[in-house]
């Protein structure tokens, strides 16, 4: 216990040490805002904790996950601030983090970050394989917990005692949308990975391959399968998630004719998207080959990107956790400009507005993560813990209670509601979480209840690692 508490006091030092000598010039200090993002992750954490925990307030949680179906279901992130493990967002999480490794693993590297950001892949990449072995070469768990139930309660994930059952899709139930997007979750793993640690690299690489063959030839949607997910995370459409598992594939395996083919086949590359999320990838995959017309839309806040620009400098979509769309977008337009200034390109021609340099491209993206961070019309940071000013009421179950390590008798169901609602800062503060954030009119409502504004998702943080990376000095 000493040497926990030791490396938890450390790590909070460090924190307060780099915020104040490594300030960017434009007033933020990125390199505090990156510890604090991959911090995040630790308290997102389902299942035993390992011993480097730096996230101390949390304990071990969701331990007989898996007992339904006798395997093991255990570990993996919850998803936002309930305490289901949704494995479609789970999986965008893995390969967008590792995304931001394969492109920034250098700059974590000097950041001293590296090793924080290989672990925060892992976890997740550990449960997506985990999951893949448990059902079955042709098969795949992609939930465990009900939406239903857990939002009727409000208890700490330690202290869970709603239903957990698991859920899988395979070649009778079909789940091509997220069985690709694992593919390609463990395939971006995989490129992470491959110098840290090969023998892992090649192992998650195995599991790519087999989920994108289940995918491939096994088509259907996930959500008709699993109908608890549907009024959750609900798909569209799998034509993204293959194409984006056959991007990731053709750079894991060096270039295999097989996805190479696939991604030349008789696809679609979706056109001029809207926006990049959870749910539409084609935009990833897109950078991973073109995607100019998006990005003169977004930047010029014009076209048909459904974006519109608020009065204070943000991007804006929608009103419900926009700032997932804003954090991926800015890891978009970075990785393009440096991709554009690797190939000496030096402009992307819009028609309308005129060129786009990789500077300008690069300049856009950090607007948009210093009004995260606090340059807004509010002057708030929208990642918690960062800055003199954050939201203090997050609506997040095991920050909003207190943590089991100060209080270790069961909070029931009923009780902890009592917290939900008592509109007093949290108890325990998610260092590095991006809440939701504010309406277009720049306005933030800081209350818990408002769950549209004020709750965090790692799939709004996983990208904002490899941005942060990148606008290191």
């Amino acid at each position: 216990m000493v040497g926990r508490a030791v490396l938890a006091a450390a790590t909070i030092m460090f924190v307060v040490i780099t915020s104040c000598m490594v300030r960017h010039a434009h007033g933020h200090d990125y390199r505090s805002a990156l510890t604090m993002s991959l911090l995040y992750f630790e308290a997102q954490r389902s299942g035993r904790l390992p011993p480097n925990q730096r996230v101390q307030w949390r304990g071990d949680s969701a331990l007989a996950d898996g007992a339904d179906h006798r395997v093991d279901l255990t570990g993996g992130y919850y998803d936002s601030g309930d305490n289901v493990k949704f494995g479609f967002p789970m999986a965008f999480t893995v390969a967008t983090l590792s995304w931001s490794v394969v492109e920034y693993g250098d700059r974590l590297d000097a950041a001293g970050e590296l090793g924080n950001a290989l672990d925060a892949v892992r976890w997740g990449a550990d449960y997506l394989a985990r999951a893949h072995d448990a059902a079955g070469v042709d098969a795949l768990f992609v939930q465990v917990g009900d939406g239903d139930s857990d939002h009727r309660c409000w208890q700490r994930p330690e202290d869970m005692d709603t239903p957990r059952a698991a859920y899988a899709v395979n070649a009778s139930w079909p789940g091509s949308d997220v069985a690709a997007e694992t593919a390609a979750a463990l395939a971006a793993a995989s490129v992470a990975f491959r110098r840290a640690d090969g023998d892992y690299a090649s192992t998650l690489l195995v599991h790519a391959k087999q989920l994108f063959e289940f995918a491939k030839y096994h088509r259907g949607l996930y959500h008709m399968s699993v109908p608890s997910a549907a009024a959750f995370y609900a798909s569209s459409g799998d034509e993204d998630e293959l194409l984006w598992a056959a991007t990731w594939l053709y750079i894991a395996t060096g270039g295999e004719k097989v996805y190479g083919d696939y991604i030349a086949g008789p696809t679609t590359f979706g056109g001029v998207r809207s926006r990049f999320s959870w749910d539409d990838k084609f935009v990833g995959a897109q950078t991973l080959n073109n995607l100019e017309q998006f990005i003169c839309n977004v930047v010029h806040h014009a076209g048909d990107s459904g974006a519109k620009l608020s009065p204070g400098g943000m991007l804006w979509w929608d009103p419900w956790n926009n700032m997932q769309y804003v954090t991926l977008v800015s890891l978009v337009l970075a990785v393009h400009a440096d991709h554009m200034t690797a190939a000496r390109s030096t402009s992307v021609k819009c028609g309308y507005g005129g060129e786009l340099s990789p500077e300008q491209l690069t300049a856009f993206a950090r607007s948009q993560v210093d009004y995260i961070l606090g340059t807004n019309p509010e002057a708030t940071s929208y990642m918690v813990g960062y800055g003199s000013r954050y939201p203090a009421e997050v609506h997040h179950r095991a920050a909003s209670v207190p943590s089991i390590k100060s209080s270790p008798a069961k909070i029931t169901c009923k009780a902890a509601f009592d917290y939900f609602s008592k509109g007093s800062p949290d108890p325990n503060v998610i260092a590095g979480a991006i809440v939701g954030g504010p309406g277009a009119d720049d306005r933030y409502e800081d209350s818990r209840q408002n769950y549209q504004q004020a709750e965090p998702s790692t799939v709004t943080v996983a990208p904002i690692v490899g941005v942060l990376a990148r606008l290191l000095p």
